[in-house]
């Protein structure tokens, strides 16, 4: 074998006797023997928000499932409204669906601990789906009025105090809102209680009408104008670009939440007729910068029922990696898998059809969450054949005897050593199914196999790691499902690590 090449062995046959034999195979290895592995479906909405399924519904499918755990990503607020300038706060058109504020935070809270109570086995991840900021642009003369990224979604996850809630700076949040001088001339209509009052005397039926008119004027006024306040954005701004969402991204952190992008790829394109209002368009069109425009969140979706291309190699996901570990103070942002499942009427969607393996500490909502943020979890997701994939081992070792480390885990190799990638995969059904490998290392695919499961190889690098060191993640594909890591780190050779 070419020394600059690399060596495979595929031992399928004896996997297949041991696996019949009844043997098990060790769980990720190293660190990871420490944790433990979680099955977990995340961002799913009940009927606090769109979904159709109650939260005590949802913990009952998720357990026939076999799932360990749910992250809730309920929809936090889905008001829209649209107001006609310069009189935008009083002649304005609002539309509401359900969400956790109309729900109630403090209930929506108090229904999670008690379906929890009643499901221990079961780790309840509470969250909300939140677009802090959509925008319109054209008119309703003109017939091209447009909301723009209602659906630009982060999910906010692990809060537990509804004050937390409260403070998140979202469009359709009014505890956000804050009185300025905006917020007071749309309440200014309100000052025609003062004339009313003295217009209301005993004499004059004429008086009268006109101070009742005054007043119900200004009665509808503040009604109408409902709460006084200023949103943190304004709707009418089209030219905000990220600020709405690192501003909700750093708040949500302040109060001990993990945030994450969701499903940056997806489009949205509607149109809904409102009568004598006309026709409005609602677009949100793929926004994957956002990874690179925002800072201090802890993910994303990479691994979802649509179309995506940042995870593929060398894209977008790969550069925000290597960016990352250039700056020693970032944290790489963890690749996760979203069901975004609102109920079983919805074609092909199940809690389980999208699910993330989360390798935590301990079975708990920090446990997953800390997980999360650490990068030890793989995403994977049922096919064509609605078979689902199991990465049984993904580990790094190297040519030196050390020990190897699994997803999420560093290690750091002596100076000339070489890195040695153990996978072993299986399909939940047991069945042999046709799958393609890619290994890649720091954004390049240095293996491709093609094989069927079970299927255990063995990669060694014969280039050594280089002085700026590099990162593995597995990526598998195929009728049978898809499968995608988090990377599993070699730092610099110990020699430059002084």
């Amino acid at each position: 074998m070419h020394k600059r090449g690399w060596y495979r062995t595929v031992t399928v046959a004896a996997w297949i006797g041991l696996a019949l034999s009844g043997l098990v195979w060790p769980s990720m290895v190293s660190a990871a023997e420490q944790r433990v592995p979680l099955r977990v479906a995340i961002h799913v909405h009940s009927t606090a928000s769109t979904g159709t399924l109650s939260l005590e519904a949802l913990a009952v499918r998720a357990e026939q499932q076999g799932l360990d755990a749910i992250v809730l990503s309920d929809n936090f607020s889905l008001e829209y409204e649209y107001g006609l300038q310069p009189l935008a706060g009083l002649l304005r058109k609002t539309v509401s669906f359900p969400s956790v504020l109309s729900y109630g935070v403090e209930r929506y809270l108090e229904e999670i601990h008690s379906v929890q109570a009643r499901h221990p086995q079961l780790v309840i991840v509470p969250g909300v789906e939140v677009a802090p900021y959509y925008y319109w642009t054209g008119s309703l003369r003109r017939g091209d009025l447009t909301m723009h990224d209602a659906q630009r979604n982060l999910l906010v996850l692990g809060l537990t105090k509804a004050e937390d809630f409260r403070a998140l700076p979202a469009r359709g949040n009014p505890s956000s809102f804050t009185v300025d001088g905006a917020s007071l001339v749309n309440a200014a209509p309100l000052l025609l209680a003062v004339p009313a009052l003295f217009l209301w005397k005993p004499i004059g039926a004429a008086r009268r009408t006109v101070a009742a008119c005054c007043l119900v004027l200004a009665v509808a006024t503040l009604v109408n104008a409902w709460p006084l306040g200023t949103p943190p954005f304004s709707s009418y701004e089209s030219q905000l670009g990220y600020r709405p969402y690192q501003a909700l991204v750093e708040v949500a952190n302040q109060r001990g939440a993990v945030v994450l992008w969701s499903m940056t790829e997806a489009r949205d394109l509607q149109s809904h007729a409102f009568g004598p209002l006309g026709t409005v368009t609602v677009r949100t069109d793929a926004h994957p910068e956002a990874l690179a425009l925002t800072s201090g969140y802890a993910g994303f979706g990479g691994l979802y029922q649509d179309t995506r291309t940042i995870t593929a190699a060398g894209r977008l996901w790969d550069q925000l990696i290597q960016a990352h570990r250039a700056t020693a103070l970032s944290v790489v942002p963890t690749m996760v898998g979203e069901i975004a499942f609102h109920g079983l009427a919805d074609k092909g969607k199940d809690l389980d059809r999208v699910v993330t393996t989360v390798f935590a500490k301990e079975r708990s909502v920090a446990g997953l969450l800390s997980a999360i943020r650490s990068g030890h979890a793989y995403a994977a997701a049922e096919g064509d054949h609605r078979v689902m994939l199991t990465l049984d081992e993904f580990s790094l070792g190297c040519d030196c005897n050390q020990a190897t480390v699994g997803i999420g885990e560093h290690m750091a190799l002596p100076s000339g050593s070489h890195a040695v990638a153990t996978v072993r995969l299986s399909a939940r059904d047991g069945k042999a199914h046709p799958v393609t490998l890619r290994l890649i290392r720091s954004g390049e695919i240095i293996r491709m196999t093609k094989a069927e499961t079970p299927v255990q190889y063995q990669l060694a690098d014969t280039t050594p790691v280089p002085d700026a060191g590099a990162y593995y993640r597995l990526e598998v594909v195929g009728q049978s499902g898809e499968l995608l890591t988090n990377p599993i780190y070699v730092d610099a050779p110990a020699k430059e690590r002084g």
